[in-house]
């Protein structure tokens, strides 16, 4: 194996015609790269910034063995890799002279790729964040459901939904990226966000699907005002939207950060069962 192996491209079309089947057969695994690669072809490639994304695949005599993507000012997201397809891409990309501000992955890459890009580089790592894949089985009530009711969000809730966009990218330390108003109106065209409303009718939480690719929806973002936390709402809407995904049809997943235990016993009693843990590293000079 040699870092040739490794073929770049910022071409979103000619990437998906080569890597497509391979991302398709394990969509749980690769659910972020399929939505946020659907997400580029509905969209456009600037989403996220104003420099364009790369995409990479690595093939070894015809066979695509993992995949990677960036779309910047992100880092990289990986899928699986052993550590010397770790190596050979840190290789490869360094000699290209590209610097990254971190990696995701499945939790052993992660942390394989990390210690290589640390060797080739000589900068330093830092684990920031350790998260769980989950995948829905028998759906049932967190527990009691707070007065109000579920909808779904309408060109009249942009602004809140922009808004709230940002409130959780602050907290998750993720503000960096697409701007809160389109992240709206791409949501809203879909339906893809339902608002739990006290029984006063005032919004109080929401939780959003992405749309179906390779036979499944993930739930994200879930997210809840500071002030109104502790009620009930956040399980109240994650439920309903799980519901309604399961109906459809679809396999329905969602990623929780580890070090919350209070979401991810939530999730748990809501009918959500751990397919595999992930990991973000950043980078530091």
């Amino acid at each position: 194996m040699r870092p040739d192996d490794w073929h770049l491209t910022h071409d979103l079309d000619a990437f998906l015609d080569r890597a497509g089947d391979f991302l398709a057969s394990r969509p749980d695994l690769h659910t972020v790269p399929l939505t946020v690669l659907n997400g580029l072809r509905r969209r456009g490639l600037h989403v996220y910034g104003a420099e364009a994304p790369l995409f990479g695949m690595l093939d070894t005599g015809g066979e695509i063995r993992a995949v990677f993507f960036r779309t910047p000012p992100h880092g990289i997201y990986l899928t699986s890799l052993t550590e010397a397809e770790a190596e050979t891409l840190a290789a490869r990309l360094t000699a290209t002279g590209r610097r990254l501000p971190g990696v995701s992955a499945d939790r052993d890459t992660a942390a394989v790729f990390a210690a290589a890009w640390r060797r080739r580089t000589g900068t330093g790592s830092r684990l920031s964040q350790r998260q769980r894949l989950y995948r829905l089985g028998k759906p049932t009530a967190p527990g009691p459901i707070p007065a109000g009711r579920a909808r779904v969000a309408t060109a009249a809730d942009r602004d809140r939904l922009a808004r709230w966009h940002d409130a959780f990218a602050d907290d998750i330390g993720a503000r960096e990226g697409q701007d809160g108003g389109a992240w709206a109106d791409a949501r809203i065209a879909y339906g893809g966000i339902t608002l739990w409303e006290s029984a006063d009718g005032t919004p109080v939480s929401m939780a959003g699907v992405t749309p179906e690719v390779a036979g499944q929806i993930r739930v994200a973002p879930v997210y809840t005002p500071a002030g109104l936390r502790g009620r009930g709402y956040a399980g109240a809407v994650t439920a309903e939207v799980s519901r309604v995904a399961l109906a459809s049809g679809a396999e329905v997943l969602l990623f929780t950060d580890l070090a919350n235990p209070t979401s991810n016993a939530l999730y748990q009693r809501i009918g959500y069962r751990p397919v595999a843990d992930f990991a973000v590293y950043g980078f530091t000079a």
